[in-house]
């Protein structure tokens, strides 16, 4: 493979030995370069027969990639053969305990759960706290009674359960088990209810695994870390095996991560054969602090990555083909204007240099030629609806004025949003004005409405009896009039129209609905409308009447037979029933693993489907890695976190408001602070201060409430500036920036967004 390497790549590329920090700009070719050195070393000789390079991504769809690449760099790509291994550190840590289970207290056949099936695990230890205790000292006294019932049942387990997330991923990367965690607890010098009640929550859901003999993706970090601090023969085993660690994306380590790459690469030790073990401490990290955008949902930090490239010899990366100049000075001028100039003193640190810079002449990867007018920042105040609007209407112009393009003249366009309900939102904009996007969200609109619609029958077939459910359950069996994309108007009469769009508020004042489903001669409620409503909306019900009996007499199948008989009545389409075929076997696996679940459980996993409130695992491009080139001359929709790492011709951020980036001034509001928790106490890092106060030997390191709520602002106003820093730098053209005023009307454009507009207009 022809390799001509940039200025700091040949720095790169002459690396030795020993530790070397990477900091790496958007599109400077991280996986290109960590494979060219693979690969060299390989060529070099410098490993052993019973050697590898060891290469740590952080993606599944990295890791076939960096084996696709490092081939191409020999003639012969059985040269390469058994020299490299490239693992995430899930799969890393995986093949670290399988070796040696039995050490850290595993079957030798340990199950491992993935997040879908931890998520589970989770919100049953969240609900049986609920049903034993109270979180009334942390809600808002100013709470009407009614108000407050409302907020117990639909809010506290969703807040309960992300605080519960938050403190058993943080535990675990510190190695507390619960069983340590009551210890501290039992000997803390006051109360510490948060730590008291995660505590209580990561000892049920530990329980819970340990009943299944399973270890979720934490656990293997943890176990992973605890062997190799503990089996010493076993740690130097390992260390003669990777003689050289080559760590992607190293601003998304957590410190647990750090201490497992920093052992595996640590002091010198003999190797197991008796031979002095070559190249021990060889450990190359690359990544850049200034796309660190997953701090708010994992343990990890950015200033692991920036103590490491200080302390030890480094080399940056600065050169980037992938932008036009005029793209690129927006990102420096953020850079510059965040460490010199933020209001918010704390967050000066938030971005850091090296400025991006175009390549040299030459290049294969030439930066596009700088066009300063196809850079944007819409000043209007659009209300939310608004911005859908004028983004949908621009997005349509530029679409038809290449409409007569060759596909591969196409440009690749995206809309990036802050969050995936605004993807969703941006979604419907889009068909509304003829343009059918790529959706790359937690789940398709497709998949929600699908889920949606059985969840709505099974939620009516587990309580036979209400007459609303059961109204709901014919919107979905009429779903040509009343789903999102009806087709009614087309092809049904505008009179009958008329008559089944009636048909549910007739069903819903019904009062008995046995009387409808199963009556009697005498009590027959159809037989009784008949005198005060016309006969078609009698044969109407008639028919609807049917497919209610047949799905009664179904509810004894197996769930996955159940979802397939309802869907058989109610979708038309392949590709519906193709999604109910997938959603049959996910609630399968969820009964099985749940065998005292009924059909109130399974109905209400099919609702956080439907509300995009979890990703479906198997149904989305970036399961095995998304190709914007794929998709030349279509709009992706997709948030800015999983815009991460692509790039295309025409990008749209959307939604760059002070509340979906604050900068920390008095009017901002933010995401993790809910209205009914008294004095807008963020639960979840206070229950983090109270965990780290249990560690803390220091007199003053004690926990003060509401102190963490303060730093959590901090923090993620820190990442929300990276985030728009990471959405600026995946436009390769033309950038176009919105921003609106919020559901309460009162938002106004993110500080970093004013900067920016003030800077190109001087």
């Amino acid at each position: 493979m022809a390799f001509t390497p940039r200025p700091s790549q040949e720095k790169i590329l002459r690396y030795n030995g020993g530790r070397l920090g990477i900091a790496a700009v958007p599109g400077a070719g991280k996986t290109h370069i960590l494979s060219a050195l693979a690969a060299k070393l390989i060529q070099e000789g410098r490993l052993g027969n019973d050697q590898e390079i060891l290469i740590v991504t952080l993606v599944n769809s990295a890791v076939d990639n960096f084996e696709a690449r490092i081939k191409r760099f020999f003639d012969n790509p059985l040269q390469a053969l058994y020299k490299y291994r490239v693992r995430t550190l899930h799969g890393l840590a995986h093949d670290i305990v399988r070796e040696k289970p039995a050490s850290v207290g595993l079957d030798e056949r340990f199950n491992i759960i993935d997040e879908r099936e931890a998520g589970f695990i989770r919100r049953e230890s969240v609900n049986a706290w609920l049903a034993s205790h109270s979180l009334d000292e942390y809600l808002d006294p100013a709470l009407d009674n009614s108000k407050r019932d409302w907020v117990k049942r639909q809010q506290l387990p969703d807040l309960l359960d992300s605080l519960a997330l938050a403190f058993i991923r943080s535990s675990k990367d510190r190695l507390l088990t619960p069983e340590s965690l009551r210890a501290k607890l039992d000997t803390a010098p006051a109360p510490l209810p948060l730590a008291e009640l995660g505590q209580s929550i990561y000892a049920d859901y530990q329980r819970a695994l340990a009943y299944r003999g399973a270890v979720d993706f934490d656990d293997l970090i943890r176990l992973a870390l605890t062997l190799l601090e503990t089996d010493e023969e076993f740690r130097a085993r390992l260390q003669y095996r990777y003689p050289f660690i080559l760590e992607d994306e190293a601003q998304d380590s957590s410190q647990t991560q750090e201490r497992i790459l920093s052992l595996l690469s640590g002091s010198e030790s003999p190797s197991p054969s008796g031979r002095e073990a070559r190249g021990e401490g060889n450990w190359v990290r690359v990544g850049d602090p200034n796309q660190a955008i997953f701090e708010t949902f994992t343990t990890a930090s950015p200033e692991l990555l920036r103590a490491f490239i200080q302390n030890n010899p480094s080399v940056d990366m600065p050169e980037s083909g992938r932008s036009q100049p005029s793209v690129l000075a927006v990102a420096n001028h953020l850079i510059d204007w965040v460490m010199s100039a933020h209001p918010e003193a704390q967050a000066r640190t938030a971005l850091s240099v090296p400025h991006i810079i175009p390549v040299p002449e030459g290049d294969p990867q030439q930066n596009p030629p700088d066009d300063p007018e196809a850079i944007k920042f819409i000043s209007t105040k659009y209300t939310p609806e608004q911005e859908l609007e004028a983004v949908a209407k621009s997005i349509k112009g530029f679409v038809d004025s290449f409409a007569d393009f060759r596909t591969e003249e196409q440009p690749t366009i995206a809309v990036l949003v802050p969050r995936n309900q605004r993807g969703v939102e941006m979604v419907n904009a889009l068909r509304q004005r003829g343009i059918e996007p790529i959706e790359l969200i937690s789940s398709t609109s497709e998949t929600r409405a699908a889920a949606g619609a059985l969840s709505h029958l099974l939620a009516y077939l587990s309580e036979p009896g209400s007459a609303r459910k059961l109204s709901k359950a014919y919107e979905v069996y009429r779903r040509d009039i009343f789903g999102s994309n009806a087709t009614g108007a087309e092809s049904t009469q505008e009179e009958n129209r008329a008559h089944i769009e009636h048909t549910p508020s007739l069903l819903r004042r019904m009062a008995d609905v046995e009387n409808f489903i199963a009556p009697q001669n005498v009590n027959d409620w159809l037989a009784g409308l008949s005198e005060s409503e016309p006969m078609q909306v009698i044969e109407e019900l008639n028919r609807f009447r049917v497919n209610v009996q047949r799905w009664l007499n179904a509810v004894t199948l197996p769930i996955d037979q159940l979802v397939l008989t309802l869907a058989q009545d109610v979708f038309g389409d392949a590709s519906d029933l193709a999604l109910a075929n997938k959603l049959a076997l996910v609630l399968r696996s969820a009964a099985d693993d749940h065998s005292d679940w009924r059909l109130p459980e399974l109905a209400t996993e099919l609702t956080v489907i439907a509300k995009n409130e979890r990703r479906f695992i198997g149904f989305a491009d970036d399961d095995s890695g998304f190709d914007p080139e794929k998709h030349r001359g279509r709009v992706v929709v997709t948030t800015m976190h999983k815009a991460k790492g692509l790039e295309w011709d025409r990008v749209y951020l959307m939604s760059v408001n002070n509340y979906d980036f604050p900068s920390n001034m008095p009017n901002d509001r933010y995401i993790s602070e809910k209205w009914f928790i008294r004095g807008g106490l963020d639960l979840a890092g206070e229950s983090l201060a109270q965990l780290t106060a249990l560690e803390s030997t220091g007199e003053y390191d004690w926990y003060e409430e509401g102190a963490a709520t303060l730093r959590s602002r901090l923090d993620y106003v820190k990442e929300r500036l990276r985030l728009l820093y990471v959405g600026i730098t995946r436009a390769k053209r033309d950038l176009i920036v919105t921003w609106n005023t919020g559901r309460q009307g009162d938002a106004t454009p993110s500080l970093p967004l004013s900067e920016l507009m003030g800077w190109r207009e001087n």
